[in-house]
């Protein structure tokens, strides 16, 4: 089974991300995207698996978005996927991928959805919001 996070590590929704999978028992493949961003390939597949339109997975704030014109309606998926892949601080995060899907993690917790494995204890985001609750099941 392999789960895969396209991980920032000075993000708190990504540390919070990657210890809910962990929380659950995996020890997922950690790929750090601004420093080895995905391919085309793999970035245009992953977008498509998670059922989202390409402007969804473009991150805005403390980005060149506005600098680049992304705001522009007129510009194709291709010309925003050329940005992500030129500016990979473009690409929204995390995102995870498992065996049950692709998710935008965006809040955290939407990671539980597509999860193999059931949270194996209590868990409490960075910010003191209690997501897994002692018996290990989800608070809200």
């Amino acid at each position: 089974m392999t789960v895969t996070i396209y991980h920032n590590p000075k993000c708190g929704t990504s540390r919070n991300t990657l210890a809910l999978i962990r929380n659950a028992g995996i020890e997922p493949t950690v790929i750090e995207y601004l420093t080895h961003p995905p391919g085309r390939e793999t970035l245009v597949a992953l977008i498509a698996r998670a059922g989202m339109p390409v402007r969804e997975a473009l991150r805005e704030k403390g980005t060149p978005y506005a600098e680049l014109g992304l705001d522009n309606p007129d510009l194709t998926d291709d010309q925003l996927i050329d940005a992500m892949l030129a500016h990979p601080i473009l690409i929204n995060r995390p995102f995870v991928d498992t065996p049950k899907g692709a998710r935008l993690c965006r809040p955290s917790e939407l990671v539980l959805d597509i999860l193999p494995e059931a949270q194996k204890g209590p868990f409490t985001k960075e910010d003191g919001e209690v997501v897994i609750d002692e018996t290990g099941k989800r608070v809200r």
